[in-house]
């Protein structure tokens, strides 16, 4: 879509809200979003969405109850829209892609369906509707632009995604992202790196490499040695001071990969590899093209190349036909692989995905059961590996927001090299998000550390006076975008993820 085609539509003074589900692929999604919207002309709206003139909805279809969740939701913005002519509700998105028509029937007060292939399409829609006072339902079946194309309104001014693929190749029985987002399709080298130029340039110290499968990078453009390469160029961006990477396969993890990962001073001894289970046997049924050896003999690998590396994953309880001995299988696996945090999920039906039509559905209670003991399990193991970073020097990235308790205790919280959250005592200099702060770890708890004594250094940055710039102009700050998903590492205490949606 090109930029004659956005500015067609205009939403001079009007305001937006974007509500945002699921993965880290529809929070980047969301940004985009945002970088439309405000291109078109509208500006976000207030914090509590109340005034919004134009709400969307940016979904997520890889729980079973995915679709009561967006309609509960639509529901109660009915009556608002009835008393506030000219108010658009827009949905896009997973679900959006899957049920089409099916959202316009059961919510006729909303104005546009879009799917993940035409996000560049929302202003125009927007527009169209408002003219022609019907709906406009618009799905795309193969990518009309890649995601990184398009303006972007980025949530934070130190931290950045950046996408290297959408799509997956991969057909695991509890998946329905191939099936919504499509074949993986790779950018071009050039154009990754051109935008962790650009971003750098504006102040961003840290970019995430994002992917359904981000280390199959390559395959599309017939070069397996591809992501390797990458992160190897990103080394050599002056400036760009982190470098981190989400979700990986094990099937496509290679030594090349763990090479660069431990040569590359900027990219982080930090490692999210989604585990699913630890049972051969389920992982046949999941169609998962590894088994528990392979996955032990890369955690092996990263861990010799990289003694300090904090590795985290995701896994799956309560999967059909998983029996007791599957799932002690899965904790003699997490005993082994001694993950510094784990995302933990209770198996729940994708509708259109196989898995949900498999004999052996296990009964909510034995999920439950075997749920609270892997969470007991892992809450151990998390705290041993964190108490063995009492003592020792860290240097942590100022954050925003990942501290709830910060303005209660005087203190800042940011992540380690590793990704560990960490708060620490608050410098008696000037610190801003974005800047660096040395500090010495005190106490360890399963899921953060803490560091109470005064810091050793501070280290004001570029990314912080990138962050005091944007927000010196607080009428330009985004608000409508909720990015309140953990960063890969941190815990999810409930069995409803919302960090990940478990795929990759």
């Amino acid at each position: 879509m090109t930029s004659s085609d956005r500015s067609q539509a205009v939403g001079v003074n009007k305001s937006y809200e974007i509500r945002t589900y699921g993965c880290q692929m529809n929070v980047h999604d969301s940004e985009r979003l945002s970088g439309l919207l405000e291109e078109a002309g509208y500006v976000p709206a207030a914090k509590d969405g109340e005034g919004a003139d134009v709400v969307v909805f940016n979904t997520c279809a890889v729980r079973e109850n995915a679709d009561n969740r967006l309609y509960g939701n639509l529901g109660q913005l009915a009556p608002k829209k009835a008393a506030r002519p000219g108010m658009q509700i827009a949905v896009g998105g997973c679900l959006a892609q899957k049920d089409r028509d099916t959202i316009v029937k059961k919510a006729p007060w909303v104005d546009v369906v879009f799917g993940t292939h035409n996000i560049g399409k929302l202003p125009v829609l927007l527009e169209r509707a408002r003219i022609q006072e019907e709906a406009q339902v618009e799905i795309a079946e193969s990518l009309e632009a890649f995601p990184s194309t398009l303006p972007t309104r980025r949530e934070s001014a130190y931290a950045a995604w950046v996408s290297v693929s959408v799509g997956c190749n991969n057909t695991c029985t509890f998946c329905i992202v191939p099936a919504l987002r499509g074949k993986e399709k790779d950018r071009r080298p050039g154009d990754i790196l051109a935008e962790v130029e650009a971003l750098v340039a504006e102040g961003v110290s840290e970019i995430t490499l994002l992917g359904q499968n981000v280390n199959a990078y390559g395959s599309d453009i017939g070069d397996r040695e591809a992501f390797s390469k990458l992160l190897r160029a990103c080394g050599k961006i002056e400036g760009l001071e982190r470098v981190r990477f989400t979700s990986p396969h094990p099937r496509d993890f290679t030594d090349d990969v763990i090479a660069a990962m431990a040569e590359t001073p900027n990219v982080m001894p930090q490692l999210h590899m989604p585990l699913q289970s630890g049972s051969d046997r389920v992982l046949r049924a999941m169609r998962r093209s590894y088994r528990q050896d392979r996955f032990l003999g890369i955690i092996e690998k990263v861990r010799a190349a990289m003694p300090d590396a904090a590795i985290s994953t995701d896994i799956i309880v309560g999967f059909p036909g998983e029996t007791e001995e599957d799932f002690e299988q899965t904790l003699h696996t997490v005993r082994e692989s001694r993950f510094a945090q784990a995302f933990t999920f209770q198996y729940s039906k994708r509708p259109g995905t196989p898995a949900a039509d498999m004999a052996g559905q296990i009964p909510k209670a034995v999920v439950q059961e075997r749920y609270e003991r892997l969470v007991a399990l892992q809450e151990e193991i998390s705290w041993a590996e964190n108490k063995k970073q009492v003592g020792r020097t860290l240097e942590v990235l100022v954050a925003e927001g990942e501290g709830r308790k910060d303005d209660a205790t005087r203190r800042l919280s940011g992540r380690a090299r590793d990704n560990r959250l960490v708060h620490f005592t608050r410098p008696q200099e000037p610190v801003r998000p974005g800047d660096m702060v040395t500090v010495e770890v005190t106490y360890a708890a399963p899921h953060h550390l803490l560091a109470e004594g005064a810091a050793l250094a501070v280290r004001r940055t570029r990314a912080g006076d990138a962050w005091e710039k944007r927000n010196a102009a607080p009428a330009e700050k985004p608000q409508g975008v909720l990015l309140g998903l953990p960063t890969i590492g941190a815990p999810a205490p409930a069995p409803a993820p919302t960090a990940g949606c478990g795929c990759d």
